[in-house]
């Protein structure tokens, strides 16, 4: 199932933090996107209901199977793009903010096709 760009970058926000800090709270992604508390809370609530995250109690937010097959993917790609782009001569600052643009709309197909270049460029 494919999801909008925004709801991936939440997803590989959660999934970058719960790496960085070991857990998120909404404040967290808050902070770190920039984005208002009512926006992020209304997005928590719409990832709940689709099963996307978990969210106990104490307001900590986890990322389910299904959310953490999609931030992993994502996460992924931004990290293969940056380090192509470096390579090829791309700043690292800008390396990493065309990955975040190019990473959503890529086909499996393309970015497969690029980690296989990759690869072969390594060797």
């Amino acid at each position: 199932m494919k999801i909008q760009e925004s709801a991936e970058n939440y997803l590989e926000t959660i999934y970058i933090l719960r790496k960085k800090m070991g857990s998120v709270r909404s404040i967290d992604i808050v902070n770190h996107l920039g984005f208002s508390k009512p926006s992020v809370s209304n997005a928590m609530k719409q990832f709940r209901e689709n099963g996307y995250v978990t969210v106990d109690d104490g307001g900590f937010i986890t990322l389910t199977d299904m959310g953490l097959e999609v931030a992993e993917k994502i996460y992924m790609r931004h990290e293969v793009l940056t380090k192509v782009l470096t390579f090829i001569g791309v700043s690292e600052e800008t390396a990493k903010e065309d990955a975040c643009k190019i990473e959503h709309y890529l086909s499996d197909e393309t970015f497969d096709a690029i980690v296989k270049h990759a690869q072969k460029i390594a060797q």
